[in-house]
């Protein structure tokens, strides 16, 4: 802990290749120190892990709205919505595993599109008539018959 209070403070001794790391390239990119830079991060890191956290909490919560949460939980396994809910949590563990484990960005990309797919045709189901509507559309604008 005193190390780490030693390097934000810049006294002590510290690790030469830690304050030259952060201060390499700075004069051209920005004027930030490297306990602003790091401040920084740390902010940037924290926000980002807290919007991912809510984002689950607000979906699930907006769609509570429409029908209350405890009906909600049980219209997430209906029939109707099952593929869609099954699909949403599946690309959500599936992301996680492509970001957290194999580390690609590809694959994690790809998998948060499927995820907002899957969200938006869960969203749908409660709205009378808009699947059909959706699929009808895409039908048309992916017709390729000439």
């Amino acid at each position: 802990m005193q190390k780490l209070s030693e390097f934000f403070s810049g006294d002590g001794d510290g690790d030469d290749r830690t304050d030259n790391f952060l201060e390499d390239g700075s004069e051209g990119l920005c004027s930030l120190s490297p306990t602003q830079r790091m401040y920084g991060f740390a902010a940037s890191l924290a926000t980002g892990l807290l919007l991912m956290f809510l984002r689950s909490h607000v979906f699930f919560g907006s769609t509570a709205f429409l029908m209350g949460p405890e009906q909600q939980i049980n219209m997430m396994f209906d029939p109707v919505r099952l593929y869609a809910t099954s699909i949403y949590i599946g690309c959500v563990v599936v992301a996680l595993i492509c970001a957290l484990l194999i580390h690609s960005k590809i694959l994690t990309v790809l998998a948060i599109l499927c995820e907002i797919c899957a969200l938006i045709w869960y969203s749908l189901s409660y709205i009378p008539f808009a699947r059909r509507m959706v699929s009808e559309i895409m039908i048309r604008l992916c017709d390729t018959e000439l």
